[in-house]
């Protein structure tokens, strides 16, 4: 497998949206049903989130998931007694299922025993990731009611996405990037949507115009699609893993970002990279306009 060899502090762009779809999926024969026997959070940063560090694991033990959902890059477990389990990967955040039995991985941040012999474990490498559990009124009051609509489930129609970008002099790169905007697309699924619509990263979002706004859109919903079908992206670090262990096959069907220099598959130039904001914006000067 091709490893790109990626520039910049910033080399970990995942999870994304389709990196804690692919980790839900996987996570769903596991989780659904299960009664939670025991929680063990082994670094308190993890639970920076929860007001009381000690409500996450009296709120978690004893519950019984009931549904496993996800809103942009935030996996939501829907528990008994009104709770909700929330999951940020941060930038280098992965969840395992492994046997209760196993010896704990390096950089293991919670346990979470399931009560039929598998356990739930939390590796972050960096510790910029977290996890809660929150009450109807807590979820509500946080920070997920600033998120756009989902980007994949729930991708506003073309017209809505136009009205969104009006006036907007921000490249549309950093719209992309805005979760108010729409929700769970990152620097990698951002970079591929562009090249799929054949618009350049620094172009102002409100120059687009009705045709490039339904070109973004299917954009948009194609790179998704494909990273979910795929298990995600696994870069060089494999910090990004499946629930089983697997890494995510995505990363030989990029079409731009990780690629500079490399030619473009569509048109034949030179994929170019741009910081934009901070960020490494990876595209092609010969058919993104």
């Amino acid at each position: 497998m091709r490893r790109t060899p990626l520039p910049g502090p910033r080399r970990a762009g995942v999870p994304e949206l389709p990196e804690v779809e692919a980790t839900r999926r996987g996570l769903l024969p596991y989780l659904v049903g299960r009664r939670i026997e025991h929680v063990s959070v082994l670094h308190p940063r993890v639970v920076r989130r929860q007001l009381r560090p000690t409500d996450f694991h009296d709120r978690l033990v004893g519950r019984t998931v009931l549904r496993l959902d996800r809103h942009g890059k935030f996996l939501l477990v829907r528990l008994d007694a009104d709770l909700h389990w929330v999951t940020h990967l941060g930038m280098s955040g992965r969840l395992r299922i492994v046997g209760s039995n196993a010896d704990l991985e390096l950089h293991t941040r919670v346990s979470v025993g399931l009560g039929d012999a598998n356990d739930l474990r939390f590796v972050d490498t960096r510790t910029f990731g977290f996890m809660t559990v929150w009450t109807d009124a807590e979820l509500a009051e946080s920070s997920l009611r600033r998120l756009g609509r989902d980007a994949f489930t729930d991708l506003p129609p073309s017209r809505e996405l136009e009205a969104g970008l009006t006036n907007r002099t921000a490249p549309i790169k950093a719209l992309l990037l805005d979760q108010r905007i729409v929700a769970g697309v990152g620097n990698i699924y951002a970079d591929e949507t562009l090249h799929r619509a054949a618009i350049a990263p620094l172009r102002a979002g409100g120059s687009l115009d009705g045709g490039e706004v339904k070109r973004l859109r299917a954009g948009i919903r194609a790179s998704l699609a494909a990273g979910i079908a795929a298990g995600g992206t696994s870069l060089d670090d494999l910090a990004y893993l499946l629930p089983d262990g697997r890494a995510g096959s995505f990363l030989e069907q990029l079409r731009v970002y990780g690629r500079e220099g490399e030619s473009c598959r569509r048109c034949g130039g030179g994929i170019r990279r741009t910081v934009i904001r901070g960020r490494s914006s990876f595209w092609c000067s010969g058919c993104q306009t």
